[in-house]
This record gives C-alpha cells, structure tokens and sequence, in this order.
C-alpha cells in the first residue's frame, strides 16, 4: 500500500526587502507539498492505523528529500514546520493523521538535526484554500525570531477526495527582529532562568 500522489509542488520566497529596509542576507523561505489520494474519504473509518503507517514513512522521505535539495543542506535550515488540507470529502482527523506520525515527522527532524517539536496546522478546505504552514526554531522553541508563517495555494488542490501534505522551512528569521524572546519576558515577569522548574 501506497499513497498515489497526483502532483508535487515547490514553493519559494526571497524576501529582499522587508520593512522598507533591505534584508541582509535575504529571507528565504520555501515549502513542497504532495497531493495525495485520501484512501478514507467518503466514509468513515473507524482504523486509520494501517495508511498512516504505510503512507507516513514515503511521504516523509518523499518531502523531506525534496526539502534538502531545496535548501541545499540541512543545517541551512533553521526554521521548520508542517501542515495538512483534507479536501472537503473528509475529516480533519484525515490531515492529522498523515502528519502526526514520527514514520512521517522523523525524517525531517533527524535530517535537519531538529531539537524542537515541529509546528503545524491541519485544516480542511476546496481547491485553491490557503495553506497556511508554521514555521519555528528547530533548535529553540522560544526564539521569536523564527516564528514565521508561510502561505501559498494550489489552484486546483485539494480536491474534495485529496489531502495536500506539506514541509515547510526558512532559512532565517524575520530580518528586522525586534520583539525580544520568550525568555525576556519570563526573566521580566520574574522567573528563575537557570531553575528549569520554576518556569
């Protein structure tokens, strides 16, 4: 059993000038997406287990490859996130159930050296709905820097019977980043950062 993929499609962004200032170095940003066949759409299955398992792995390595040769290598990624859009003849639980599996999530964090979990959205939608994939630190969950959404559609996906299944990644964070981390506020709302404990 595997999922029939009916196309693959790249996106990417250079962002060269934000804020009315240029971006040195510029802001990448990118993602590819597979259009697959939802084997459950239509009816409701009570097992999922069995595609999960057996689609997570080559999506996975599927996109994850694709997302390195993107890059040019893993360590230049910096930012990294994941999303699903189940077609309008199926469930949401369709979406998260080929995305939340480490057999699909693995290959990336490992291929990335990630230490954080990965971001993601799973929604349902027609043709051309926004894609939305969150994008974080794969290092550091807290740094704000790399807080990022990516947003693309695909013209004629999903269809209602489809799932889009997407890696996403930016090479950088916002280049102007001015907002402070997560641990400012918690030093100034007087936590002890050294006590893991006390956060």
């Amino acid at each position: 059993m595997r999922p029939e993929i009916r196309k693959i499609v790249t996106y990417a962004e250079d962002v060269l000038i934000e804020g009315f200032r240029p971006a040195d170095p510029p802001w990448r940003m990118f993602a590819v997406a597979a259009v697959v066949s939802n084997p459950w759409a239509g009816r409701f299955v009570e097992n999922l287990k069995p595609e999960i398992q057996a689609y997570g792995p080559v999506l996975g390595a599927l996109l994850t490859e694709r997302m390195i040769r993107l890059a040019g290598s893993g360590a230049a990624i910096e930012a990294y996130g994941k999303a699903a859009v189940v077609g309008l003849d199926g469930e949401i639980e369709h979406a998260s159930g080929l995305i939340h599996t480490l057999r699909f999530g693995n290959h990336y964090r490992e291929a990335v050296a990630a230490k954080s979990y990965l971001a993601f959205t799973n929604t349902r939608g027609p043709a051309n709905a926004p894609i939305m994939v969150p994008l974080m630190d794969k290092d550091d969950a807290g740094r704000r820097s790399h807080y990022l959404t990516l947003q693309f559609a695909i013209p004629d996906a999903p269809r209602a019977d489809e799932i889009v299944v997407v890696l996403g990644a930016a090479t950088g964070g916002r280049p102007h980043h001015r907002i402070g981390d997560r641990y400012q506020d918690l030093k100034d709302l007087g936590h002890d950062l050294d006590n893991p404990a006390a956060v």
